[in-house]
């Protein structure tokens, strides 16, 4: 019996040890508990701060472009950069305008657009002589470019579309409308300039885009004097092709984009010097179909 109880009897200390030790557990998790949930609630007041901050950066960023944004459209507007045809040449198709006043102007034109190293050097040279031309530009190249259609505008030089992907292959209305619709709307939000001229790829009329954008009033503009750059001619053989045909009130076409355009950079002060030379002036696209109006609504007045 001595024996029994001296075996309970530390038996019975080892479980009340055991019993204390666990609630001694329950304690410290109860009092470490809310220091975990405060560190908890901590860090999800910390996120939703981090949520509020980014959200206040993003909108300061959107505000930022929108100013941005207006500041080009306004200056295109002092300017008078529409880039529009007359309504009486919109849906039409033109090659070249026939003065009746005999006025020696003709307007180059530059396509594929805006175009590493080759835009700006385009750039500089007209600058240099103050000309001004024509850009019908790629959207993609648009998108992958828009400092230098920015800077196109900013020099007083128009605009022309020339579709998103310059394809040649037959295009339903769906794939016509995105190719026309798509681009004219990048050119107005990163330049701030509306467009109603444009050149179809390649001068192809009946793959549907050409079809497009006829019923969507805008002007098609072809040319009459072809460099033919985009073969890579010799700079000689190159200025002789556009003084080939070239004519007052005449359309030259000529690439600032879409591959290597050296020849054409070189030739590009040649082909000025030969136009003065023989008494011509340069004007833009719009400003060439705003003479034939005038002139037209003259015409009609005087009958």
């Amino acid at each position: 019996m001595e024996n029994s109880k001296s075996f309970l009897w530390p038996q019975g200390i080892l479980v009340a040890l055991v019993a204390l030790s666990a609630i001694l557990s329950i304690s410290l998790m109860l009092l470490i508990k809310p220091d975990a949930s405060d560190a908890q609630n901590k860090q999800t007041i910390d996120i939703n701060n981090l949520s509020s901050a980014t959200v206040g950066t993003q909108q300061r960023l959107e505000g930022l472009k929108t100013v941005m944004l207006t500041s080009w459209q306004e200056e295109a507007n002092i300017k008078g950069l529409a880039s529009a045809a007359p309504p009486r040449f919109q849906g039409a198709t033109v090659k070249a305008v026939k003065l009746s006043t005999n006025k020696k102007v003709i307007a180059l034109t530059f396509d594929d657009g805006p175009w590493p190293e080759t835009t700006a050097q385009v750039l500089d040279i007209l600058k240099t002589n103050n000309i001004k031309g024509t850009f019908f530009v790629v959207g993609q190249n648009v998108k992958n470019y828009p400092s230098l259609v920015k800077r196109v505008v900013a020099e007083g030089h128009a605009i022309g579309n020339h579709t998103w992907h310059h394809w040649y292959h037959f295009m339903n209305q769906q794939v016509a409308g995105y190719e026309v619709d798509h681009t004219n709307n990048l050119i107005y939000q990163t330049t701030g300039v509306k467009t109603n001229l444009f050149r179809p790829p390649g001068g192809i009329m009946h793959n549907g885009v050409a079809a497009y954008a006829r019923s969507s009033k805008y002007a098609i503009i072809m040319w009459s004097s072809d460099s033919l750059d985009y073969s890579r001619p010799s700079v000689p053989n190159l200025v002789n092709n556009v003084f080939r045909n070239a004519e007052p009130g005449g359309i030259v076409l000529l690439h600032d984009g879409g591959g290597n355009r050296s020849q054409t950079v070189q030739a590009l002060p040649e082909i000025i010097r030969r136009f003065r030379q023989q008494g011509y002036s340069f004007v833009t696209v719009p400003e060439l179909l705003t003479m034939k109006d005038k002139e037209q609504r003259l015409l009609v007045n005087e009958k």
